[in-house]
């Protein structure tokens, strides 16, 4: 081969272009600062955690966390909006799961939030913040009625879509039972009353339905 040919070859070499970086994109910083913030104040606690904490674990620094968010109560708030959010998927994935039939959604309605209470060991996120910030007129408190009530509304509107005659009241019933299981499960463990959430609740839609 000659010297020219050679060179031909390295230069063609030299002209591939790199492969593509198939990895995914990582997350904007603040994408990461919500995520770690989530994350950290559902295991310690919104008290129990600062914002160096979170920065470190976002791989950023305060001063970037700072300015995605003016305090740490405002980034507080974007939590709750976050884990919000996420929550208000499941009432789509009911109707998916169940098309026009109320009574199975109902009855899909208690099924998940039993599935919760595995999946969630520290409790519910927005349950928590209200009972650990107890300040009257911080900004989370508002973020959590509006959401707490959004979900209590479509529960209600279901109780009513299933012909249950007395839906607020079903609601109500049915809401207590999963606060309480949720309380249950954190002080008393997976065999205390809150094994038996499934059953209470069933019973419970099965006493309005033949109080009709």
């Amino acid at each position: 081969m000659s010297i020219s040919t050679t060179q031909k070859n390295s230069k063609r070499g030299s002209e591939q272009k790199p492969e593509a970086d198939c990895s995914p994109a990582r997350p904007a910083p603040r994408d990461r600062i919500v995520s770690k913030a989530c994350d950290l104040f559902r295991q310690h606690g919104i008290r129990g955690i600062g914002v160096d904490a979170i920065a470190e674990a976002a791989e950023t620094n305060k001063m970037t966390l700072y300015r995605h968010f003016g305090s740490k109560d405002d980034l507080i708030c974007e939590t709750l909006k976050f884990t919000s959010q996420k929550a208000a998927a499941f009432w789509e994935e009911l109707e998916t799961a169940h098309p026009g039939d109320a009574m199975a959604q109902l009855h899909g309605w208690v099924k998940a939030r039993a599935q919760c209470l595995t999946d969630e060991p520290y409790g519910c996120d927005l349950a928590n913040a209200a009972v650990e910030l107890k300040e009257q007129g911080h900004p989370a408190h508002i973020v959590i009625e509006n959401f707490k009530t959004a979900q209590h509304q479509r529960l209600v509107l279901l109780c009513g879509q299933a012909g249950v005659a007395q839906s607020e009241l079903l609601a109500d019933t049915l809401s207590m039972l999963l606060e309480g299981a949720r309380v249950s499960r954190l002080a008393i463990g997976t065999d205390g009353p809150s094994a038996h959430f499934v059953r209470a609740c069933e019973a419970t839609i099965a006493s309005f339905g033949n109080a009709r």
